[in-house]
């Protein structure tokens, strides 16, 4: 009962509809890789596929790369960081082509499975539900940042403060969150979700181009406040690397891409890849540059939140983000929702029968815990960075870890004869091991430390 099998073990019984699917993951846009499904026929073109990682790709985190930036030390640190991990990125989604054409399987922790072993596989599917869980939490807090403002714009309040009820940030969260989240989340079905995807592009995009235009043409009444030309040590960089993890942290939604291209091989699935984090890495720069010499020190770790309220460009973009996390919230609880399925069932080792018999019931009751816990953290968890700081470092088992365990499996699997470029292989998946383990241990441990001083 793995995440990638038949829709009839769902209990969709002859249904084609590929929004029964659980392949998608992570991003808020991540919606479009449903389209696969009805295309797999045909095969999706290169650039079809480069659209579909980059709108993987895009998301929340985009909000949280000013801050970053600041943490990091400025521009310069912030961009050699993004470069530099840029191309174990890059390396990463070529490594689960790769895996997945060995493996022949068409889903991340499948193909984990698959090459790594049962405990492995198991592993990879509870990182996968905690990293849900954790974007769930983050998609509230998102919610009450842009919720805030844009009550304040409309009661005209320019100090950002009211003393109503009906205006308190924990209210306007649970209201959203009941009247529009909770219904979306209970259907088995998130077919609808399909029209969301272009929005959560524009969203995202229109985003990047408003914190742009304001850097280059500021509001008269701001004021500069101090940019750090340098990182205040040469540690300080890595209290960026799980924002960047997050930010580019699609590869769980793009081994299904992989597997839909009319051209399924490892050359231009290393083109698509290529050009897609490209275009990711222009977006997530210029946001991050701007925003954070637009604010310097002062940025706040969500950029919409440091824009005053009455500016109508930016309460457009509040506006864009806030409808993106609504759609977007359904999405990643069905993807977590079905691994704890399949862990259950694989547990409980219940026939098919049985589960569809008893799938209503169930659903219900873990969309209602899920949905009550990620609302409640998110009410008493101050920002978004907080969330991204411990699922950051998650993002980068997905993005290192696996893919390099992956990697070292398949080529330690092979019979033939070992040649230079075998033992580079496997070197380069020991690194890539290394330095997911690295990041996960030292970003996660941080934020901890940093909650408990706070």
């Amino acid at each position: 009962m793995a995440i990638n099998t038949d829709v009839e073990d769902w209990g969709g019984v002859g249904s084609n509809d590929p929004g029964e699917r659980a392949w998608l993951l992570q991003s808020p846009s991540v919606d479009s890789v449903r389209q696969l499904e009805a295309e797999r026929s045909r095969g999706v073109s290169s650039w079809a596929a480069v659209f579909i990682v980059v709108n993987a790709a895009l998301g929340a985190g985009l909000l949280n790369f000013p801050a970053a930036f600041n943490l990091a030390g400025g521009v310069t640190a912030g961009v050699m960081l993004q470069m530099f991990m840029l191309i174990f990125i890059i390396c990463g989604l070529v490594i689960l082509g790769y895996c997945s054409q060995v493996s022949n399987e068409s889903s991340y922790q499948e193909v984990v499975r698959a090459t790594c072993g049962k405990v492995t596989g198991i592993a990879c599917e509870v990182a996968i539900a905690v990293y849900t869980f954790g974007t769930c939490i983050a998609f509230f807090i998102v919610i009450g940042d842009q919720l805030d403002r844009l009550v304040a714009a409309m009661a005209h309040d320019t100090d950002d403060t009211t003393d109503h009820w009906y205006t308190d940030r924990k209210f306007t969260i649970s209201v959203t969150a009941v009247l529009f989240v909770l219904p979306l989340s209970i259907p088995k079905e998130i077919g609808f979700q399909k029209y969301a995807s272009a929005l959560s592009v524009i969203g995202t995009w229109y985003v990047t181009i408003v914190v742009i235009i304001k850097y280059i043409f500021p509001d008269k009444n701001m004021t500069q406040s101090p940019v750090s030309a340098s990182s205040a040590s040469w540690t300080a960089v890595f209290n960026a690397m799980p924002t960047i993890c997050f930010g580019f942290q699609c590869h769980v939604s793009c081994v299904p891409v992989f597997n839909s291209m009319s051209r399924k091989a490892i050359k231009p699935w290393g083109v698509v890849v290529t050009f897609s984090m490209i275009i990711c890495l222009f977006v997530y720069t210029g946001t991050g540059i701007c925003g954070f010499l637009t604010f310097g020190s002062n940025v706040n770790q969500d950029v919409l939140m440091s824009y005053p309220s009455d500016d109508v460009a930016v309460a457009i973009a509040r506006a864009f983000i806030v409808i993106c996390v609504i759609t977007s919230y359904p999405i990643l609880h069905f993807c977590g929702r079905a691994v704890l399925e399949g862990l259950w069932l694989r547990f409980q080792g219940e026939q098919v029968e049985v589960c569809v018999r008893r799938e209503q019931r169930r659903r219900i009751l873990q969309t209602l815990v899920w949905f009550v816990v990620t609302l409640v953290l998110a009410l008493f968890i101050p920002d978004i960075g907080r969330v991204i700081s411990l699922i950051g470092g998650l993002a980068a088992c997905f993005i290192f870890v696996f893919p390099g365990l992956c990697l070292m499996q398949a080529k330690l699997s092979e019979t033939a004869s070992r040649t230079a470029s075998w033992h580079g292989s496997v070197v380069f998946g020991v690194v890539m091991v290394t330095m997911g383990a690295f990041i996960f241990g030292l970003t996660t441990t941080n934020s901890i430390y940093q909650d408990i001083i706070s």
